[in-house]
């Protein structure tokens, strides 16, 4: 896959559909490679007219890893951080937001849809009100506003980001396949074999849970966002699961409430997570967001 320089690092990237179509940039989530948009999902996107893009964020996969910051004591920050102390990650969500932009000047695309999910969310946020000229339509899934107000993860979420790892191989892939299903909700069959696949997979292509400790760090120093998405004009959509433990659904409701003119969908029964079953009705709620940019 393809690599570009873009905001001081190198971003792995990757395509899919006509460069001629209507460019679709997807952000994925903490400590999520860019294969979490899985290819089949990707393609729906094409089917409807997009020229798809998915990436790894810094500190992922295979794009610019930050080893020099070392690692984060994540307990220490959320406590200085519950105390009302200011904390300094190596980088911060905004900095990721300019990785985003500068794989579009990378690859001379002037403006794009964009579609986050979780992390991926607050970081089209920010892009689309930090870079605003940048920016055709946004779409925000199981994302929240950085408000510190809002109700918290469920603790056996929470735990699932900060319970260290296993390093050993077939340990990682049992451990993500519980995590994920704690994550995935109750309305829709969890497919065990494929979570333990993928697990396999994302493991053999990239294992570095460090850096999702310092994505991690960056996430708690981010700031309320609701002040700035009031100016946030172009065509949004929330798109949150209804039994999310770890972004809480009011996240999504706050997110939508705060940009003005937004549509919400809340899917029943989808936790912190993408169903197969649920890919139609967010491919369809994308399409149908971007078909109201004025041409």
């Amino acid at each position: 896959m393809p690599k570009a320089k873009a905001n001081n690092i190198e971003i792995e990237y990757d395509t899919f559909g006509d460069p001629s179509s209507k460019p679709l940039l997807l952000v994925m989530g903490l400590g999520a490679q860019m294969i979490a948009w899985l290819e089949d999902f990707c393609m729906m996107l094409v089917d409807k007219g997009f020229y798809v893009i998915r990436f790894d964020n810094r500190d992922i996969g295979l794009s610019t890893k930050f080893e020099e910051a070392g690692v984060p004591d994540i307990m220490k920050e959320v406590m200085a951080a519950q105390r009302g102390e200011t904390i300094l990650p190596p980088y911060t969500v905004e900095d990721m937001a300019d990785d985003a932009v500068g794989l579009l000047d990378a690859l001379n695309i002037e403006k794009a849809h964009i579609c986050g999910a979780s992390m991926g969310g607050m970081i089209v946020q920010i892009i689309a009100f930090r870079h605003p000229t940048r920016v055709l339509s946004l779409t925000s899934i199981m994302s929240t506003t950085g408000n510190p107000n809002l109700p918290q993860a469920k603790p056996e979420a929470l735990q699932v980001l900060l319970k260290p790892a296993p390093t050993e191989r077939e340990a990682y892939i049992e451990e993500s396949v519980k995590r994920r299903r704690i994550l995935y909700g109750s309305g829709f069959p969890y497919h065990e074999d494929q979570a333990r696949e993928f697990a396999a997979i994302s493991y053999d292509r990239s294992f570095y849970p460090q850096g999702m400790a310092r994505q991690l760090f960056a996430i708690l120093a981010t700031e309320n966002r609701v002040p700035k998405l009031g100016s946030i004009k172009v065509p949004t959509v929330v798109i949150h699961g209804g039994d999310d433990p770890l972004v809480p659904v009011e996240g999504g409701k706050e997110t939508a409430a705060s940009i003005p003119g937004s549509e919400l969908l809340i899917i029943e029964g989808m936790g912190h997570s993408l169903p197969p079953e649920t890919w139609p009705q967010i491919v369809a709620a994308i399409a149908k967001n971007a078909d109201k940019v004025s041409n």
